[in-house]
């Protein structure tokens, strides 16, 4: 179920970050359909609620809530000391960005944005290794980003963010195959979701056919990590352009960076 191998006739169990919107909501309505026992992690206990009951009611598997603020060291630690279980799957779906340029945003919300989109991502994924390797089974899916792949958002920390976990989770995953554990970095690009508009970031003029369905990028990530990828790229037009990423010049990429926060440029004249 879901490219996870599970013990015979035992309900697989996974935990999902993120797990009220978005594509950590994806991922909790797949792997519910998939017959999974949830743990489902949010900051909004009240919705996080609602969300647990929808899914059991739906596909008839538990599905139990776990409210914890993932940019703490508390809400981590709460997560953490449930990954002491043993689950076949954690989806690291929780991450933010922000509206506004490095020089122009306050260093608190900078320091929110790397504990939740980075430290959150490797405390969670360090608690969920030792049991699975343990077992010599179970996977890691780290939600990471296209825009990792290069500085394509003047003054955005976004992708600085999103490069650390592609890199990190490629890096984790080569020391824990042989023991029969995947970790797997997902880089979708433009997806439907809550996302953008609870950052504020006007996404109005990005052309329709960029967009992806979460529900879809879900579907993809679950055959990559059966396949056994390291990286999952979302869609043919994604590939081309990690492939560009990869391969184009620095000064071409430079040139053709934009994003709707703005260039630098503008905040330090």
């Amino acid at each position: 179920m879901g490219g996870v191998p599970e013990s015979a006739g035992a309900r697989p169990r996974a935990l999902v970050t993120g797990a009220t919107a978005g594509i950590g909501a994806a991922f909790a309505r797949r792997l519910a359909a998939d017959g999974y026992a949830l743990v489902l992690v949010a900051r909004d206990g009240e919705r996080l609620a609602g969300s647990a009951a929808e899914l059991t009611g739906r596909y008839g598997v538990p599905a139990d809530p776990l409210p914890a603020d993932l940019s703490t060291d508390d809400g981590c630690a709460v997560v953490s000391e449930r990954l002491r279980e043993p689950f076949d799957l954690l989806v690291n779906s929780a991450g933010i960005s922000l509206n506004r340029s490095f020089v122009r945003s306050d260093p608190e919300d900078e320091a929110r944005l790397l504990r939740l989109n980075v430290h959150a991502v490797m405390r969670l994924t360090r608690a969920a290794l030792p049991s699975m390797t343990a077992r010599g089974r179970g996977a890691v899916i780290n939600v990471s980003s296209v825009a990792g792949f290069g500085a394509l958002m003047p003054g955005s920390t976004y992708s600085a963010s999103k490069a650390w976990v592609t890199n990190f989770s490629e890096s984790v995953a080569l020391s824990v195959r042989s023991q029969g554990v995947r970790v797997m970095a997902l880089c979708p690009g433009y997806v439907r979701t809550e996302f953008h508009d609870r950052a504020g970031i006007d996404m109005s003029k990005t052309p329709p056919w960029l967009w992806l369905q979460a529900d879809d990028v879900v579907r993809d990530a679950l055959r990559d990590l059966q396949k056994g990828k390291l990286i999952s790229v979302p869609d043919w037009k994604y590939k081309l352009a990690v492939f560009g990423l990869r391969h184009s010049p620095a000064g071409l990429l430079r040139r053709v960076a934009g994003d709707t926060r703005g260039r630098i440029g503008r905040d330090v004249a």
